[in-house]
């Protein structure tokens, strides 16, 4: 075994940093009346990062976003750490990501990625204070 410790609190630390980035970058786009998927597309990930961070606290991970969305559902929606609201959100905006991303990228519009960056901004904060704690 080699001499290296897991760092937690490092990893935690590294992923709010990505998903505040993210975050920026998202309302960057925004500003800047710059393409309606792509908003969507920063905005989900930046509920992602947020995601890993808390997932860490768990010790659970995956390589797959759906994995995580999971790990996110069974760790904290259905043990009540955080409301279902949450989750609805979660996966609404990973289903926008999806059209704007890979199906349909026209129906996204600027009053979607307005909805979507809403929900990654309270995500982002109810997971932030949360790790405070």
């Amino acid at each position: 075994m080699s001499g290296d410790v897991f760092d937690k609190d490092a990893l935690i630390r590294y992923r709010l940093e990505q998903a505040r980035e993210t975050l920026l970058d998202a309302k960057t786009l925004y500003d800047h009346e710059r393409r309606p998927a792509s908003i969507v597309n920063r905005a989900y990930y930046a509920m992602f990062y947020a995601t890993l961070a808390l997932l860490v606290t768990v010790g659970k991970s995956s390589s797959k976003h759906i994995g995580v969305i999971s790990f996110f559902d069974l760790e904290f929606v259905k043990k009540n750490i955080f409301p279902k609201e949450m989750s609805r959100k979660l996966h609404e905006v990973f289903e926008a990501r999806q059209e704007g991303d890979y199906t349909n990228p026209d129906l996204i519009d600027r009053e979607k990625a307005a909805e979507v960056l809403q929900a990654a901004e309270e995500f982002l904060h109810a997971i932030e204070k949360k790790l405070k704690n």
